[in-house]
């Protein structure tokens, strides 16, 4: 276990160090972690978490009205994720709220939210009647923008996923808004950016957004031009990303501001998104120039344009190269 896991854990199951303490170390660290079985749990605010090594990073929100899931992780991983919410609280859970239809991210749903309980209830308090009618005998609800659902329940669809799975209230404006444990919510549709069914998930109090595979910082955006995703839409979704963030200013040392939580990675601050737009325009950038001298995808390969952002984002096989392609295609019309 890492040092700085093995310290949360001790500020965690102490009772006589208080969540000030541990406010002043995110401010001076960055939120740390603890080990859940094959999962990291970090604190990232006063009953706020995010659950990291299960697919996509999910977010949990813990509150008098049970608990709120935002991404439910691969499927594989359920049953640790499950457990893990169980170490921080025994309430419910009342939402998974799907930011996009890839399986990392959708592959909990069915599980998780037959784990947690609908906040549709009868006069009895159960979940039958109208509680059973929309959320699949009483199960936790699953939002997502109606774009998810046609994914996921698309007769194409690969992977291939349970009507028990797919969102059971879904919208199709770009903006809904909800409230839940004394909190506004507000999840904010992007179209076309790493795909055309991606969603910004903004909890205002607790001032964190959460970003999808819109930004992951262990390696270069993924745009799925398949499935709708283009350069210039992942680039306008980091631009909103970065106006619902605000820098700790003027109180620098005070505190860090809006925390993101991306796709996949670590917990980022306002700087680090616009650092990540910045090299995302500036390769998108440097190819439209290539395209314009007249060359073609293999020449601009060969020219290496993310070469100074290829030993932090393009350490994975792979990425960069796609990444490149898929900037050239996106730009050309190409497929």
């Amino acid at each position: 276990m890492p040092e700085r896991s093995k310290t949360v854990k001790r500020i965690l199951s102490s009772g006589t160090i208080s969540w000030t303490l541990a406010v002043a170390l995110l401010a001076l660290c960055g939120p740390l972690s603890v080990r859940a079985a094959e999962l990291d749990v970090v604190p990232v605010r006063p009953n706020f978490y995010m659950i990291a090594g299960a697919g996509g990073n999910i977010a949990v929100q813990i509150g008098s009205d049970g608990v709120v899931l935002v991404g439910a992780g691969s499927g594989a991983a359920t049953t640790d994720v499950m457990a893990a919410i169980k170490k921080l609280t025994n309430l419910p859970i009342r939402y998974v709220i799907d930011i996009n239809a890839d399986a990392d991210f959708v592959g909990g749903n069915e599980k998780l939210a037959k784990s947690g309980f609908t906040i549709f209830t009868n006069a009895l308090g159960n979940g039958g009647g109208v509680g059973a009618t929309f959320t699949g005998g009483g199960a936790a609800s699953i939002l997502a923008h109606q774009s998810i659902l046609n994914k996921m329940s698309a007769r194409d669809a690969k992977p291939t996923y349970p009507g028990d799975a797919w969102p059971n209230e879904a919208f199709l404006q770009n903006r809904k808004a909800i409230r839940m444990n004394d909190e506004g919510i507000e999840i904010l549709y992007q179209p076309a950016a790493h795909t055309n069914e991606d969603t910004f998930v903004l909890f205002r109090r607790s001032d964190i957004v959460i970003a999808g595979d819109v930004m992951d910082t262990t390696r270069f955006p993924v745009i799925d031009l398949a499935n709708g995703g283009s350069i210039q839409g992942e680039i306008d979704a980091l631009n909103k990303l970065i106006d619902l963030t605000i820098a700790p200013t003027p109180y620098i040392y005070k505190d860090v501001g809006t925390y993101v939580i991306p796709g996949h990675g670590r917990i980022s601050e306002q700087m680090e998104v616009v650092d990540y737009r910045d090299m995302v325009v500036l390769v998108k950038d440097a190819v439209a120039d290539m395209i314009k001298q007249g060359k073609n995808l293999d020449q601009i390969q060969t020219a290496r344009p993310a070469l100074p952002y290829e030993t932090r984002y393009g350490t994975q096989p792979g990425v960069t190269k796609q990444f490149i392609e898929s900037i050239y295609k996106s730009l050309t019309g190409k497929k």
